[in-house]
C-alpha cells in the first residue's frame, strides 16, 4: 500500500509540473509572438487572418495543427503582387480561439470557410486553396456551396478517409473532450517537445525540416494547450463527414488542381490525389519530389503550380488584368 501510494504521489507530482510546464510554455509564445492580422467575427468564431496584395483572390486554408505560417515559405510578397491573398486561421488553431467544439466536422468548417470568403467581400470568388485537412475542407465548400469559389488548389490533401491514423498525429487520436483536455494541458506539450524530431521527420521526409520552422512556420504554436485540443478535436471529427463526403465528388464541376509530393508519408497520394482525379475527369493531378510538407520544402515548384491553378480559376479576370497593363 505504502509503494502505491508513493507511486501515485510521482504520479500526481509530474502531472502537476507538466501543467505547470505546459502553461508557461504557451504564455512565453503567446507573448513573444502576438497577432499581427486582422480579425473578423464570423457566424460565432473569432477568425484571425493575413490580407495582402491585390488582384483575383486566393484563398488559403492550413491543415490539421498547422495556421497560416504554414504558408510563410511560399514567395507571398511575389505572389501578392498579382494576387490578393488572405490566409486564415481556422478556429482552434493559429490566433484563432474555437468557440463551438460542435463546428470542428469538416461540413461545419467548411460552411465557416464560405462565411469567412463572403465576410472578405471580394469583387469575384476566390481560388480555395487547401492544405492536408484543409484540403478535406476546401472539398466539402466546393460541394456545399459552389457559387462562393472560382475553383481548387489542393496541396496534399486528405480526400478519402482511412481509420489508420498517420503517424505523427497518433497523439492527437483523443475521442473524448474530458481527456483531449486532460492531455493538452498536462502532457501534450512535454510529449511534443519529446517527439519533435521524429514528427517533423514524418511529415518533411524525404527532405529535412528547415530550422527556422518553429518560428517561421509556426511550429512553436502547437506547443500551446489550446492548439493541441483544437487540433485532436478537428481529427476526431473526420469520420463524422468524410466518409459521405467522398462519395460526392463527383458532383464537382470547377477547376480543380492537385499537388502531391511523391515521398509524402502522411497522406499517400495514390489513395488521396489519383483517388480524386479518378471521380473529377476535370481534375489535374501534379506528382513532384516531395513530403507531406512540399508547401515549405518546395516553394519555387509549389507556387508554380499554384499560379496555373489561379489562372485556370480566374482565367477572364486575369485576361482583363492583362488588357488593362498593356492598355491603361
Amino acid at each position: 500500500m505504502t509503494l502505491l501510494l508513493t507511486l501515485l504521489f510521482v504520479c500526481l507530482v509530474l502531472l502537476a509540473a507538466s501543467a505547470l510546464f505546459t502553461h508557461f510554455v504557451a504564455r512565453k509564445v503567446e507573448k513573444s509572438f502576438p497577432p499581427r492580422g486582422e480579425w473578423v467575427e464570423v457566424e460565432g468564431e473569432r477568425i484571425h487572418y493575413r490580407r495582402m496584395g491585390q488582384g483575383p483572390a486566393i484563398v488559403l486554408v492550413h491543415g490539421l495543427g498547422g495556421q497560416s505560417g504554414n504558408f510563410n515559405y511560399l514567395p507571398l510578397q511575389e505572389l501578392a503582387q498579382r494576387w490578393t491573398l488572405v490566409l486564415p486561421d481556422r478556429p482552434g488553431s493559429g490566433y484563432s480561439p474555437r468557440r463551438d467544439d460542435g463546428k470542428a466536422n469538416i461540413a461545419a468548417q467548411a460552411r465557416l470557410v464560405a462565411a469567412f470568403i463572403r465576410a472578405m467581400r471580394f469583387a469575384s470568388p476566390p481560388l480555395l486553396v487547401g492544405h492536408s485537412l484543409g484540403g478535406a475542407i476546401a472539398l466539402s465548400v466546393a460541394l456545399q456551396e459552389p457559387d462562393c469559389i472560382a475553383g481548387l488548389a489542393l496541396i496534399a490533401p486528405l480526400t478519402h478517409f482511412d481509420p489508420n491514423v498517420p503517424a505523427p498525429f497518433r497523439i492527437m487520436a483523443i475521442r473524448t473532450p474530458r481527456l483531449r483536455r486532460f492531455v493538452a494541458h498536462t502532457i501534450a506539450a512535454p510529449l511534443a517537445i519529446l517527439n519533435t524530431r521524429a514528427v517533423l521527420e514524418a511529415l518533411f521526409a524525404p527532405h529535412a525540416a528547415p530550422a527556422d520552422f518553429a518560428l517561421r512556420g509556426g511550429g512553436l504554436y502547437g506547443l500551446r494547450p489550446a492548439s493541441f485540443y483544437g487540433a485532436a478535436t478537428d481529427m476526431a471529427a473526420v469520420e463524422t463527414d468524410l466518409p459521405a463526403q467522398q462519395e460526392r465528388y463527383g458532383e464537382l464541376r470547377m477547376p480543380v488542381g492537385i499537388l502531391f509530393g511523391d515521398g509524402d508519408r502522411v497522406l499517400d497520394w495514390r489513395a488521396n490525389g489519383e483517388a480524386l482525379r479518378a471521380k473529377v475527369p476535370q481534375a489535374q493531378l501534379k506528382v513532384i519530389p516531395g513530403g507531406h510538407m512540399i508547401l515549405v520544402s518546395e516553394p519555387t515548384a509549389t507556387a508554380a503550380w499554384l499560379e496555373e491553378c489561379a489562372r485556370a480559376a480566374h482565367g477572364d479576370l486575369c485576361k482583363s488584368a492583362a488588357l488593362t497593363s498593356v492598355n491603361p
